[in-house]
């Protein structure tokens, strides 16, 4: 006769996803989420592998190719002086990322950690320092840009750091708001009652719940840094010529619209589905995390 073990009193130990796999499994079911997601992958995955795989080189001006259609030879055709276009896109979006993918950092830890400050010490220097904050996001961005890249030149260096000042005074706001609601909490309250120290309860109790906030935030910083750039370019005071970028291929093909529409075509469309990736990829991880994009708020 079998002999049945005495079921355990203790109850089995209930195993919870982390914060990252439940966003990720949000990620997989959502149809637009992957979409995204893809996009911005492939197009990461072009930037880094594009040296090694473009077939021609793109500086090289050869006049007697000027503006040919796309061919088997030259997939995306040439431009007005000869270039292979193809060649061009590749490698036109190493620099765009780097730039901005460095500029959105910035501009999210020093807004970031700025706004946390102000939101939980609050008091005089709160207040000064917002209306400074709202005061510039008064002013469209592209002026301040343009007066300090042509003053200063436009050096990647200088277009990192310009770049992640201005987008950084909206995330101040957005990451103070969201410290607002954290602070008023119990577990706030419990921590100031324990004698904890401003940054540890800063560092331990406001930035792990903030930290959401700030993911969503960057993606979209990140987006709108990328159409920036671009424009800073197609205006001449990004990148300079001969160096293969988006926005600067658009503004030099713009006289040969009529005859060849390929020298702007796919940069265009490369910038619009990188922009388009990263927007869809963020909106997903945005529900994933529980957050309205257009509010910056739990939903």
């Amino acid at each position: 006769m079998a002999v049945v073990a005495p079921a355990s009193d203790k109850p089995a130990p209930i195993r919870r996803r982390s914060r990252l796999s439940e966003t990720w499994l949000y990620l997989r079911q959502s149809k637009s989420g992957m979409l995204g997601l893809t996009i911005l992958v492939f197009h990461i995955l072009i930037a880094l592998s594009s040296p090694l795989i473009v077939p021609f080189d793109p500086t090289d001006i050869d006049a007697s190719l000027k503006n040919q259609s796309p061919s088997g030879e030259h997939l995306f055709g040439t431009d007005q002086f000869g270039r292979d276009v193809f060649t061009r896109v590749l490698l036109g979006g190493r620099i765009a990322l780097v730039i901005t993918l460095t500029a959105t950092v910035i501009a999210v830890t020093w807004g970031g950690t700025l706004g946390i400050l102000l939101g939980f010490l609050g008091g005089r220097i709160d207040e000064a320092v917002m209306r400074v904050v709202d005061a510039l996001l008064a002013a469209p961005y592209i002026l301040f840009l343009l007066l300090i890249v042509s003053s200063l030149g436009s050096s990647n260096r200088v277009l990192i750091f310009t770049l992640g000042f201005f987008y950084g005074i909206a995330v101040v706001r957005v990451a103070r708001a969201a410290t607002l609601d954290f602070v008023a909490r119990d577990f706030i309250t419990a921590a100031r009652a324990r004698g904890e120290r401003r940054m540890t309860i800063v560092l331990r109790e406001l930035l792990p719940n903030v930290m959401d906030i700030l993911l969503v935030e960057f993606a979209m910083r990140w987006s709108w840094m990328l159409l920036a750039f671009s424009s800073l370019s197609f205006l001449g005071f990004g990148v300079s010529p001969p160096t293969p970028d988006w926005g600067l291929m658009i503004a030099e093909s713009r006289k040969a619209l009529q005859f060849a529409p390929w020298t702007a075509i796919f940069p265009m469309i490369a910038l619009g589905t990188l922009v388009i990736g990263i927007n869809l990829a963020a909106d997903a991880v945005a529900k994933a995390l529980g957050l309205d994009r257009t509010q910056g708020a739990p939903v």
